[in-house]
Parts: structure tokens; sequence; C-alpha cells
């Protein structure tokens, strides 16, 4: 297949994704517009703060009343829903549009870029199965951002958990309710924690209720230490007790958790690490052998073949699938749960 030929189906391809599921969609609910109007006043805040932001190209692309209505569409259904969900736990100021231009594009322009590098400088790189690839890889980089910045935000509100609850305990303890007690937090901590709490106190001054804002922000985190927490308040909210003392218990509890994770993962570095060498050092190979010599993976490619497919190429994917079973076997025995 002529490689502009397979870049135009995956353009087609790409489009048709963009629109596919697009009737059809749920009504939201009254909680879901409540927190979506909070998130749309944070980032209302960020922008009068910063005046230079409307003026810029993101602005003058997707501002118009047509990405709107692209955003509004997708909002009623459910993966369009989770979209903005994980958007929002990755901390990234980016509507779900945006989001999915960004994964077209990359789906598109990998391809394309493989080709003219083809065309240009590496021969080898234009057959079909390496235009697929890129394809693959301009699907899954975008997605591998977010998943990545997600989890190194979550880690970072476990980190600093511990002593924002050992902050409220001790304003609640001075005598401030509750709800002055996350105004406190906002004020005195750093993001992404004072972000969360800022958008408990947004969702509450809305007239939502404070559980309902509470568990809110659980979903969009999805730490267990903050759902331990929240469960305890809810607790003490229906049947009283002295909160501040059960917020100190909880503080230690996930301190001392912190810490055992610490030692785990010192003592399963070397076992890690042995996970990563053996999962890149043949795709290293694969990728440098061309380069220096590109007649020596040519046998791989030529007869004979099965199904009309090269042998070595069925040979590499099982290889393939065979390393990647052992990368996954290895994360899942250091991966300890504490």
């Amino acid at each position: 297949m002529d490689p502009a030929v397979l870049v135009a189906i995956l353009a087609a391809v790409a489009v048709l994704l963009l629109f596919f599921g697009v009737f059809g969609g749920r009504r939201i609910s009254p909680t879901e517009r409540l927190e979506q109007v909070a998130i749309a006043a944070t980032e209302a805040r960020n922008r009068d703060r910063d005046p230079k932001q409307g003026k810029t190209l993101r602005a003058r692309l997707f501002g118009g009343r047509a990405a709107i209505g692209v955003d509004r569409v997708v909002e009623r259904r459910d993966w369009g829903s989770n979209m903005a969900r994980e958007l929002a736990r990755a901390d990234l100021q980016l509507r779900p549009s945006e989001y999915l231009a960004i994964r077209i594009g990359a789906i598109v322009g990998a391809p394309m870029a493989m080709y003219l590098l083809a065309a240009t400088v590496f021969p080898t790189l234009g057959s079909p199965l390496a235009i697929l690839l890129a394809a693959v890889l301009g699907w899954w980089i975008p997605r591998f951002y977010v998943n990545r910045r997600k989890n190194k935000r979550l880690r970072s509100f476990n980190d600093h958990l511990a002593d924002t609850i050992t902050l409220v305990a001790n304003a609640l303890r001075a005598g401030a309710s509750f709800l002055q007690a996350i105004e406190l937090v906002v004020r005195e901590t750093q993001p992404p924690i004072s972000t969360e709490f800022n958008r408990v106190i947004r969702e509450v001054n809305l007239g939502l209720p404070f559980e309902q804002a509470l568990t809110n922000m659980v979903r969009r985190v999805r730490s267990e230490d903050l759902e331990l927490m929240t469960t305890a308040i809810t607790i003490q909210h229906q049947v009283g007790g002295n909160l501040a003392e059960i917020l100190d218990s909880i503080a230690f509890t996930i301190r001392e958790r912190i810490r055992i994770k610490g030692e785990i993962r010192t003592l399963t570095a070397q076992q890690r690490m042995s996970g990563y060498v053996v999962a890149g050092l043949p795709i290293g190979l694969v990728v440098i052998l061309p380069l220096i010599a590109p007649s020596f993976m040519e046998p791989m490619f030529g007869d004979p073949t099965i199904f009309g497919i090269p042998a070595g190429v069925i040979i590499l994917a099982i290889g393939g699938v065979m390393m990647a079973i052992g990368f996954l076997l290895i994360r899942r025995i250091v991966d300890i749960e504490v």
C-alpha cells in the first residue's frame, strides 16, 4: 500500500473518531454541572490574572462558538465526561475538544513525519509497518503524557496530605469551623493541595452539599488516603466526636504508610531497573541497528513468509509480546501493596 494512501486513511479515521458518538448524549446531573461551573470559575480567574492568555493562538483556535458547541456535545457523552475528569486529575487546562484535537493531530502528524523522514533521510522508515507504528505511537503518546502528569500530581498530593490534615486539626483546636480550616489550607499550602480544596470551597459556595463537594474531590484525585480522610469526616458529621483527634490519627497512619512505601521502593529499586533493561534493551537494538547497518535487518522482512507475512516480522512480534509479559510480571512482583 502506498504510504500516502495509508496516511490519508488514518486521517479519515481520525476525523471520524472526532464525531463518533456525538449524537445520543446523556443528561448532565446538577452535581456534575456545579462541578463544571466551579472548574470554569477557576479558569476564568486564571485568565483575569493573565490578560495575555485570551490573546494566545490557543484562545483564537478554540475560543469560537464552534469549539464551545463541540465541548457541550462531548460533555454529554460518558467518554467525554471521563475525559474531562482525567484532564482535571492531570491538572491540564484543556477542554475535551482541545485534547481530542491534540490526539487527532498526533495520530495524523506522526505518520506524516515518518513519511517525510523516509523520503529525506531514512528510506527504511517508509514501510507501511513503520507508518502504522507511528500512528499507534501518535495515539498513545498524549494519553501517556496525561497519565504521567496525573500520577505525578497524585504522588505530590499524597506526600503533602498528612501535613494538610495536621493543619486542619490544629485549626479546629483553635476554634475554627471546618470550612474556615479548609480556607486556611487554601491560603497556606501549595498546589495541588490548595487547588483541590479551593474547588471544594467554590462548590460549597455554589450550593453543593459539603459532603458531596468532598466526594467530588475524591473522585477527581483518586487518592486512598484522601478517601480515608473524607470517610472519617463524613462519619463524624453524622455521629459526632472529636474530629481533631480523628484527623491526627489519620495523619499518623498516612505518614507511616508513606515511610513504608519509601522503604519498599528503595529495596525494590534494582528489580524495577532490571525490568526496564529487559524491556528497553531489545527495543533500543531494533531502533539503532537499521541506522548503523541498514542491511542488517533486511532478512527479517524477506522470505520466507507465513500467510503472506515475513517470518521475521512474526518473530519480532512474538518477541515483543514476550518482553511485554516479562516486564509486566516484574512490575507485578515488585508492586507491593501497603
